[in-house]
């Protein structure tokens, strides 16, 4: 059986039957004509009864005669012609025999190989069906990971804007704490009203946390547009994957089916259409171009959370910096206001003992003046009196002279002692007027003091952790306003001023 593994043609024109048919064609052409296949062609198979039609009708046309034999005897043939007619037909039966046997050994052979040609192609064919759905099977499963690690990347992503959200929601707080803490000093009086570190530090912390606002919000929308490339990414790997999923059941179904399967049915004009719309380099490239994307937009994922990290890391250091530089400005300047008002606080001391000394040398010397108008009045009565000595008597002796020396005296220390209680009485004013100035003073302190170190540092008391800032936990409620803290009630009453009491 070696013809069995041969892949040429099955029929092969025998030189020698051709020959044969040459010798006979002049005797046999009307015999065979119409009746015996070409063997250029594959003769069709007929019944028996078929084949013996055929060969007696082939039998029954005779050569014609000669003119002579059929007018010198026309009632039969003559030896010579009927020896001649049946050696034709014995050598016509051998021939047609050869070339039946020939031709049925030819048109097995053709069979066995075309066989063996489909059962060929057919495997080839199924072996090229497997090799294709290794090839989606292995893009699928590239495509799958792939999608996978995106679907990861993006949910660390939308974490990392979760946690964005959270930190820009964080640092409205602090912000309004600084701005009201600018607005409660505002409402500074007198002397106090200064641009001191304090006021600087402030809004020193106002433009870093709108400066951090704006890099936080600025992340954010990097990692809006990454994930909505992400997405996109995402989309197109889901969607070439759908598209693999179903060619892989459909050839699946394909590598399955057999020639004795009840679903298989003639499609005759199908190979003349061509629907295809890319070749094995265009489909692996399109699949590895969806990778690539999906790796790209993961590369940037990657990046833009580090950029996030650091910037959310970084503005929680700026703003934690910033506001321990604004509680150390407020520290000192309350500790400068403190001082200022324990200085004045011992000056308005002094100035009440000295007033109270002043009052009490007041009236000493209006005490004084008044002692001293009884012995002006004794000098004053006796000189009176020594004026009414009669004639001579009246004599400016050492006594009048003494009198008048003791008025003149008491009168002089009278009059100094007058101006000197003047004196001591507009001092006295003076310390008055320094006690009021003294005062105010002490109520414009204590009023920067209660603004500085009850409001505002009772309002930086809290600030947000470094987890809370990086958004690692939730945001707590909003502080108030400034309008509405500002209308709120106070913990504590602000001192009133003493010189109005």
């Amino acid at each position: 059986m070696d013809f069995m593994k041969s892949t040429q043609s099955c029929f092969r024109p025998n030189t020698a039957i051709g020959t044969v048919f040459t010798n006979l064609r002049s005797t046999t052409t009307n015999s065979f004509k119409g009746n015996m296949p070409s063997p250029l062609l594959p003769p069709r198979r007929m019944s028996g009864r078929r084949e013996a039609f055929r060969l007696r009708t082939a039998d029954t046309r005779m050569p014609p005669l000669k003119p002579a034999m059929s007018m010198s005897s026309h009632t039969g043939l003559t030896p010579e012609q009927w020896t001649w007619t049946n050696a034709t037909n014995y050598k016509r039966s051998d021939n047609n025999r050869k070339y039946a046997e020939t031709f049925r050994k030819d048109t097995m052979r053709l069979i066995q190989t075309k066989e063996q040609l489909t059962c060929k192609t057919q495997n080839e064919s199924n072996k090229w069906i497997c090799e294709r759905i290794e090839d989606i099977t292995f893009w699928s499963n590239e495509m799958k990971h792939e999608a996978e690690q995106l679907t990861k990347d993006s949910d660390m992503l939308k974490h990392i804007k979760l946690r964005l959200d959270k930190a820009i929601a964080e640092t409205d707080g602090p912000l309004q704490v600084a701005q009201e803490c600018l607005c409660q000093r505002q409402r500074r009086v007198g002397a106090d009203i200064v641009n001191d570190g304090v006021e600087k530090e402030l809004m020193q912390e106002v433009a870093v946390i709108k400066n951090c606002q704006e890099q936080l919000e600025r992340v954010r929308n990097k990692v809006k547009k990454q994930l909505e490339a992400n997405r996109m990414a995402q989309l197109k790997l889901e969607k070439d994957l759908n598209d693999k999923h179903v060619a892989f059941e459909i050839d699946t179904r394909c590598y399955k089916m057999t020639n004795y399967n009840s679903n298989i049915q003639f499609y005759p004009n199908l190979n003349k259409l061509d629907k295809s719309v890319s070749v094995p380099e265009t489909w692996s490239k399109f699949s590895e171009d969806n990778i690539m994307l999906s790796q790209n937009e993961r590369i940037n994922t990657r990046r833009i959370m580090e950029e996030a990290e650091r910037v959310m890391e970084g503005t929680s250091a700026d703003m934690w910096s910033q506001f321990h530089s604004v509680n150390v400005a407020f520290t000192k300047r309350i500790a400068e206001t403190t001082e200022a008002n324990n200085r004045l606080q011992y000056h308005l001391s002094k100035t009440l003992q000295e007033m109270f000394q002043t009052d009490r040398t007041i009236a000493d010397l209006e005490r004084t003046i008044n002692d001293k108008k009884f012995p002006l009045k004794v000098a004053q009565s006796r000189l009176e009196e020594r004026t009414k000595r009669p004639n001579m008597e009246l004599c400016k002796d050492p006594p009048h002279n003494m009198l008048l020396s003791e008025v003149q005296h008491i009168q002089s220390t009278m009059s100094t002692l007058s101006h000197r209680l003047a004196d001591a009485m507009a001092l006295l004013q003076q310390l008055a007027d320094t006690k009021s100035v003294l005062e105010q003073e002490l109520f414009v302190k204590a009023h920067s003091l209660f603004i500085d170190q009850e409001r505002c540092m009772g309002l930086r008391k809290v600030f947000p952790s470094s987890p809370r800032l990086v958004g690692y936990t939730l945001a707590k409620p909003v502080r108030t306003s400034p309008t509405q803290s500002s209308s709120a009630p106070t913990p504590s009453t602000p001192p009133t001023n003493p010189s109005v009491s």
